[in-house]
């Protein structure tokens, strides 16, 4: 940034564009306000940094509409909301070496968006149908079918995640957002939105699918499930025991004394399976899968893993090595209160019982002698018992 470029920047005209923008769309008044200005000649048009600094060049302003320019302030604080340089660092490496076409497919994912909310935008837009791809997708998806060697005007790294050549850097110049006050932002934001929506009724639909994500954010069950399994493990395998197989380590130092040395065993683990009629073979293969895999990821394989497979009775008990050996029985009503039973009535009583099921099913009156995790499949599963620990899996 230079002086020459602070004072040929027209800041009227930019700041009554963002004023524009803003009394267009209330709902984005406090991102929009929240942008620090930085006038520098070398970036194209208008970028942003991560610390929601956006550079804008003079000779942009003075070339275009002051209703153009309200959109470009509402794209570029697009990219900062919809945390686009926080998803593309977690693009696969090879898309991340290409920022330019990183940032062609989040201008088609925001463009599509603000022009069907009747925004006006500069010549030379990026939108999906110029490529032949679908309205309304998130970047990325569109990244891998974009042409090679696509390029737009840069909008900085609060897009792509690379810094532009234009950017400030370190502690430099103007405030910098924080991490937590950019997420304390997004969430005013999309509680402004879902505010609007209630008023007015209409909201963009990319713009109604990000509130309702930094809301109600998706949670990815099978991380959560994979770590309630994990945990769950090692809580039932922490208590130890004595053995003489392995002698104490302070054994040679006693002459003729044999220590025992303290043991910390696996724990057994019960899987109840809900093969009700109204369960869906596919959600019931997946969650299944996880289950046997973190399993085996912390050792517990073979005669330690119990299936059985429940309706309203114990259709089956296998003992397994993995999903494909287990056979799901049954298909009438549903009472997993059974297999919960038939779990715990085993002669080798398990620590960890994982109940894969709908939800529509009555549950023991009392908390068994066990951890017991409840893999809830589809929306509509009712919440169990607050002693069952709950991951809800979508259908």
């Amino acid at each position: 940034m230079t002086e020459d470029a602070r004072r040929a920047l027209d800041t009227a005209k930019l700041l009554a564009a963002r004023y524009r923008a803003a009394t267009d769309r209330p709902y984005l008044a406090s991102a929009l306000y929240a942008l620090t200005v930085v006038a520098s000649a070398e970036v194209p048009t208008m970028g942003v940094d991560r610390h929601w600094r956006c550079y804008v060049s003079p000779a942009f302003v003075d070339a275009t509409p002051v209703p153009e320019l309200a959109g470009v302030w509402t794209h570029e604080a697009a990219h900062l909301l919809r945390d686009h340089h926080g998803r593309a660092d977690r693009l696969p490496a090879a898309a991340q070496r290409d920022p330019h076409r990183v940032n062609v497919a989040q201008d088609c994912e925001i463009n599509d968006d603000l022009l069907a909310d009747g925004l006006r935008l500069p010549e030379g837009r990026m939108e999906p149908r110029l490529f032949g791809l679908p309205e309304g997708g998130l970047f990325e998806a569109y990244v891998d079918l974009l042409p090679p060697h696509v390029r737009t005007p840069d909008c900085g790294s609060g897009a792509h995640g690379t810094p532009a050549p234009w950017e400030l850097t370190g502690s430099a110049g103007p405030a910098r957002l924080g991490g937590a006050e950019a997420q304390a932002l997004r969430r005013q934001t999309a509680e402004a939105m879902r505010a609007h929506r209630r008023a007015r009724g209409s909201l963009p639909a990319g713009w109604r699918r990000w509130a309702d994500e930094v809301l109600e954010p998706t949670v990815d069950w099978r991380r959560a499930l994979t770590g309630a399994v994990r945990e769950a493990a090692a809580w039932a395998g922490g208590a130890v025991d004595y053995t003489y197989r392995r002698p104490s380590r302070r054994t040679p130092a006693l002459r003729g004394v044999v220590l025992p040395s303290l043991r910390r065993p696996l724990p057994r683990v019960a899987v109840v399976v809900d093969t009700s009629g109204s369960m869906g073979d596919a959600e019931l293969a997946a969650a299944l899968g996880e289950v046997t895999g973190v399993l085996r990821e912390v050792g517990i394989r073979g005669n330690r893993v119990t299936v059985l497979a429940c309706d309203a009775d114990v259709q089956a008990v296998s003992r397994v090595t993995s999903a494909e050996q287990i056979t799901l029985g049954g298909g009438g009503g549903t009472d997993m209160r059974v297999g919960i039973a038939a779990a715990l009535a085993a002669r080798e009583r398990p620590g960890v019982v994982v109940v894969l099921t709908d939800g529509l099913t009555p549950w023991p009156d009392e908390r068994p002698p066990c951890r017991v995790i409840a893999a809830l499949i589809g929306p509509g599963a009712p919440q169990p018992p607050d002693w069952v620990e709950t991951v809800r899996v979508p259908a």
